[in-house]
């Protein structure tokens, strides 16, 4: 079995790789051919573990990511199987499938919504995950100038954001930065929201993927009031693990505004073009499919490379050094 690490998936997946994977596993999902497993977490003594899988039989595996959070810090695997025969094929380091798939599945979920011209993007945090979205929604869209607000980026990081890029980034108030903004990023550790939806433009796009947790939100129930609806990537995830939906009140997010991811990418082809759904949100918690299709990707693409079957032993020997 074969131990797949960080530098491996950065050298045979791409943002677009993810892109194009996660939306073929979302649309097997929404026709029936894939299956979730929801996120367990368990705790002591401040010691959590968490685990969360996916069934793909569309891609040939079958997986799940276990990861253990230690003062507020992260370690992510992920072990795949293959669905033909049962067999474990590899263990992942996921720190950068993680990084890859949050962004990813933002973009697809922004293609139908967000206006094609898209030209400046307000980003509330300038972590691992809010330069990742830059980066790809800067690829996606034309973005022309990030307005960024994070209380505690240096100016080495916005200067490196600008390059990442290629694009101007503006430090600015969430007033200014929302206000201007045609596609707006949460991607911060906030507890309560981080703007107030009367500066949104009419038709804003939101994607908001910083909190997981029923207790801590970053959008208000004026965003989620306004709002033509909000896209999730699986309800029974969303409705119990996010807070930005489980603290709304009735009135500003009702049933049947929430819709999945699933079902917003196979909009009939006489549904209304990008732009003209007014303000769209995107609520993420990150899900077992994204993970485990994203590392079923760079499986089979580094077995590709060895020049094996998808689904046969590797070789010890295509182990990247640590």
């Amino acid at each position: 079995m074969l131990h797949i690490t960080d530098e491996l998936i950065d050298r045979h997946v791409t943002a677009e790789d993810a892109q194009a994977t996660l939306r073929e596993s979302f649309l097997a999902f929404g026709r029936g051919d894939a299956a979730m497993q929801a996120r367990v977490r368990t705790q002591a003594n401040g010691v959590k573990l968490s685990t969360l899988g996916a069934v793909i039989p569309t891609q040939n595996v079958v997986g799940a990511k276990v990861y253990t959070t230690i003062s507020g810090q992260f370690s992510f695997v992920i072990v795949l199987f293959s669905a033909l025969n049962g067999k474990p094929l590899a263990v992942l380091d996921a720190n950068a499938i993680t990084r890859l798939r949050t962004a990813a599945c933002s973009v697809i979920a922004a293609k139908p919504f967000a206006i094609p011209g898209s030209a400046t993007l307000a980003l509330f945090g300038a972590g691992t995950q809010g330069q990742q979205h830059a980066i790809q929604l800067s690829c996606a869209f034309p973005i022309k100038q990030i307005l960024l607000h994070d209380p505690y980026v240096s100016a080495e990081a916005v200067e490196a954001l600008a390059i990442a890029c290629d694009v101007p980034v503006h430090i600015a108030t969430p007033q200014a930065a929302v206000e201007q903004a045609d596609i707006v990023v949460t991607a911060s550790r906030s507890t309560s929201p981080l703007f107030n939806g009367d500066w949104l433009k009419p038709n804003a796009f939101v994607a908001a993927i910083g909190s997981s947790l029923p207790t801590t939100r970053e959008l208000d129930d004026t965003t989620l009031s306004r709002a033509s609806r909000v896209v999730v990537e699986w309800k029974p995830q969303a409705t119990s693990e996010a807070g930005d939906i489980i603290l709304a009140a009735k009135a500003a997010l009702p049933d049947e505004k929430l819709i999945e991811l699933a079902e917003a990418l196979a909009m009939p082809p006489d549904a209304p073009a990008p732009g003209h759904h007014g303000i769209v949100v995107y609520k993420s918690v990150g899900v077992g499919l994204e993970d485990v299709a994203i590392a079923g990707l760079a499986y089979q693409r580094i077995a590709g490379s060895a020049g094996l079957s998808a689904h046969a032993p590797l070789r010890e020997d295509l182990h990247a050094p640590r």
